[in-house]
């Protein structure tokens, strides 16, 4: 059967592997062969392979009111799910799960895996009670399901990351008591399996992880005894030999808040924000790169995109959040767009290619 009327499939395939992400709902329920082109892996290797694969970033992002110029007034914000699709500048609003529709969990972690959006545990924002709950929502059906619950009971502020390809890791965090765990998690979308993994060496609340070279990397933090003291150390978790590898004390350049460390991918480096610079981590060495731009320098989010980082913050406590794009190779700095309705705090993020 032809894919289109008329076309030699291979002409008819180059058609559908160029859609945008936001039309697969729609290509999807024309029919079943269609939706059963874009649900095959040969469909994403090609637009992969390409290049019609879309990168977005996913961001958890407080409402912010359009007009005036500041965030300052708004006491208790909103959060939702925003998506930003650097390359064409377009941000749109992702509907939440039901049960989130008048905001989503405070500190809720957001990850990608494949076409899936999965966005774990937080903070009721009227009740303050952590939550264990975790949701995943499909670009391809446009829809959420609930998933199975984070065992062990609720924990906030833990380092979560993806392999991209069907795992999340969680490990750390803190639970209803504010002690700091040890602990560490593992989910498998499609079964939608939680399993649990040999406990890390060390407590870590505020940690932040990374997916990088096979290995699920936790970072800095501090333990129960050391509320709000960073630590710079990092272990890491490797799942060919269901063991942590030994911790390495002097992973972080500096004591501090690991929340802006990003993986750099194909770049084999780490990039973080501290003291207004963008460091990177290459080998065992961090070396400064940039400064940040005064408009961004309370840096709430990197994302890293095929040589590029796009980083979003505020000059300041309240202020708006705007976006910059910084060129790896050149070094250069570009401001990128951000629309009124999307100049709000975020809280947490995930890049996506799609």
């Amino acid at each position: 059967m032809e894919l289109i009327s008329g076309l030699p499939q291979d002409v008819a395939r180059d058609c559908l592997i160029r859609v945008s992400y936001q039309q697969f709902p729609t290509v999807a329920s024309v029919c079943k062969l269609w939706k059963s082109e874009i649900l095959s892996p040969e469909y994403h290797r090609q637009r992969r392979s390409t290049k019609n694969a879309q990168k977005l970033i996913a961001m958890v992002q407080a409402r912010d009111q359009p007009g005036t110029g500041s965030i300052k007034r708004v006491t208790n914000p909103v959060y939702r799910l925003s998506v930003f699709e650097p390359e064409t500048g377009h941000w749109n609003e992702l509907l939440p799960p039901p049960e989130f529709y008048s905001g989503l969990p405070m500190f809720c972690q957001l990850v990608s895996v494949g076409y899936d959006l999965v966005l774990l545990g937080g903070l009721d924002p009227n009740s303050w009670k952590a939550s264990n709950s975790v949701f995943v929502y499909n670009f391809l059906s446009a829809e959420w399901r609930r998933a199975a619950d984070m065992p062990g009971g609720p924990r906030t502020f833990f380092a979560c990351a993806s392999d991209s390809k069907g795992t999340v890791f969680v490990a750390g965090g803190h639970d209803n008591e504010k002690n700091a765990l040890r602990s560490a998690l593992v989910y498998e979308v499609t079964s939608d399996r939680w399993v649990s993994l040999p406990d890390m060496a060390a407590e870590r609340d505020e940690c932040k992880g990374v997916f990088r070279r096979g290995k699920f990397f936790v970072v800095g933090g501090y333990p129960t005894e050391k509320q709000g003291r960073f630590e710079r150390s990092a272990e890491a978790f490797d799942p060919a030999t269901w063991r942590w590898d030994e911790v390495k004390e002097d992973f972080l350049d500096c004591a501090t808040c690991p929340r802006t460390l990003v993986d750099g991918g194909d770049d084999e480096a780490v990039f973080l924000c501290s003291a207004g610079d963008l460091i990177s981590l290459r080998g065992n060495t961090w070396q400064k790169i940039s400064t940040v731009p005064g408009e961004i320098r309370n840096v709430a989010y990197i994302g890293a995109l095929d040589g590029t980082l796009v980083l979003i913050g505020s000059s300041g406590y309240g202020e708006v959040h705007v976006a910059f794009a910084f060129d790896l190779e050149s070094c250069n700095w570009r401001k990128l767009d951000c629309p009124e309705g999307f100049m709000g705090h975020i809280q947490n993020g995930c890049v996506l290619e799609i």
